[in-house]
């Protein structure tokens, strides 16, 4: 008997039918008649974008002078002066290293994303939000990167680090291929495959009290996670049997333009990557395909680079020389100014897909953060970090923070806090913190 109930027998046999139905649960959300909310009253579903650039910016050439509201942007983020009543800024905020070594471009990521230097084991802010607000959408979160690399920063573990998609076409596949349920459609027929499934996990399920007998306690404990488990899965096949609510804003993108990316792109390709990406991410929130996605517009290895040129953006960090009449890097600043042009153009596609008497970016976060303080030095002093976005009212803003010295974990507390993640303290060692930006919650 031993042998019939060998935990990895089970698992394995059980397996081939869970993996591949778990990924396909649709979104929950019902609105209400006037498209603000859902039909119970409830406030439309947050959602959140952590969008990572590497290479940061010149410190005291992007930050604003003044603090509070009606700030303006310094030089290298002027582009963003159009967005500033729907942009918070934070300035000062570092990592702390605790003596670990400074990592050439990985103790920023790891610092505002994962809240700390030494912290391989550690899910990134997407992944801790992914937790709570996407457990209920088909995709529990979306990565993909615009500089045609594998390159990403989206990770549940050391080991279980989330690929990123490199083409937008494909993901438009992925989206709006054979498993989109338009949830406005009158007509709605569950998948008799997944019935099939739904119905093979609960025989298995039944079969819980005659299994467990012939087990010790370490397996009877393993079993009871396992059932555990598939009763989750269970749940989410739940929601594909049912008919989708409708979503008022809810549009698949015409006419989608087909655009593979290379790795050692263009620059101007990878803003058209991004804009790609844009599209899809924004129909994909507005449908509940999903509540979270982690871009890379390009990383701190990457080779972005000017059309006739072979020097790269982090080329140009380390050997071009400041400029004595500017104070910086002409070319990084051109390339900085590429940078924040893309995040316009991310922005722009939130802000155009209209909910009600609002618009998708109002209920998002989009979260801006670097790998840098300033590259040319790997500093993680002054790091650049910004939102975009209200998260449905729970953030005021238009405002600018200066908060010199004090650790970047903060920043990214605040964000998941506005998100309605259950959390009081974030971070490890020095970075720990259970300060919030108050300046920036409503």
């Amino acid at each position: 008997m031993s042998a019939i109930l060998n935990r990895r027998t089970v698992l394995r046999g059980m397996l081939g039918g869970t993996v591949i139905t778990v990924g396909l649960p649709m979104l929950d959300c019902f609105l209400d008649s006037n498209g603000e909310a859902m039909a119970d009253g409830a406030p439309l579903p947050k959602t959140f974008v952590s969008w990572f650039q590497g290479l940061g910016f010149a410190p005291t050439y992007w930050e604003p002078k003044k603090v509070g509201m009606g700030y303006e942007f310094g030089p290298q983020m002027k582009t963003l002066q159009t967005l500033r009543d729907k942009i918070n800024i934070a300035s000062g905020l570092k990592v702390f290293l605790d003596a670990h070594p400074a990592g050439a471009h990985s103790a920023g990521p790891a610092g505002c994303l994962q809240g700390g230097v030494s912290t391989p084991n550690l899910p990134t802010i997407d992944q801790i939000v992914a937790d709570a607000i996407g457990t209920r959408t088909r995709y529990r979160s979306i990565e993909v990167s615009c500089d045609g690399t594998q390159e990403g920063y989206s990770r549940r573990s050391a080991t279980a680090i989330n690929p990123p998609q490199t083409s937008p076409t494909a993901l438009y596949a992925d989206i709006f291929g054979s498993g989109f349920v338009d949830p406005n459609v009158a007509e709605f027929k569950p998948d008799p495959l997944v019935m099939a499934r739904k119905s093979v996990l609960s025989a298995v399920a039944a079969k819980r009290e005659k299994l467990t007998q012939f087990v010790g306690a370490s397996d009877r404990m393993r079993l009871d996670e396992y059932f555990s488990s598939l009763r989750s899965m269970e749940q989410k096949l739940q929601i594909q049997l049912e008919k989708p609510a409708p979503m008022e804003a809810c549009s698949s993108p015409k006419n989608f333009k087909k655009f593979e990316v290379q790795p050692g792109m263009l620059i101007d390709e990878a803003r058209e990557a991004n804009r790609l990406f844009a599209q899809l991410l924004a129909h994909a929130f507005s449908c509940g395909q999903t509540n979270v996605a982690h871009l890379n517009f390009g990383g701190s290895s990457s080779d972005l680079r000017e059309a006739g040129s072979q020097q790269t953006f982090h080329m140009y960090t380390h050997e071009e020389m400041v400029d004595p009449v500017l104070g910086y890097q002409k070319k990084v600043a051109w390339f900085s100014n590429q940078v924040t042009e893309a995040l316009v153009d991310f922005a722009h596609a939130f802000e155009a897909i209209k909910e009600g008497k609002g618009t998708l970016l109002d209920r998002a976060i989009i979260m801006y953060s670097t790998d840098s303080g300033y590259a040319r030095s790997h500093s993680v002093e002054n790091m650049p970090m910004m939102t975009i976005g209200g998260a449905g009212g729970a953030l005021k803003t238009g405002v600018h923070v200066s908060a010199p010295g004090d650790g970047v974990t903060r920043f990214g507390l605040t964000v998941m806090q506005a998100l309605g993640v259950p959390i009081g303290s974030w971070g490890i060692e020095s970075n720990t913190t259970t300060k919030t930006i108050t300046e920036f919650l409503a």
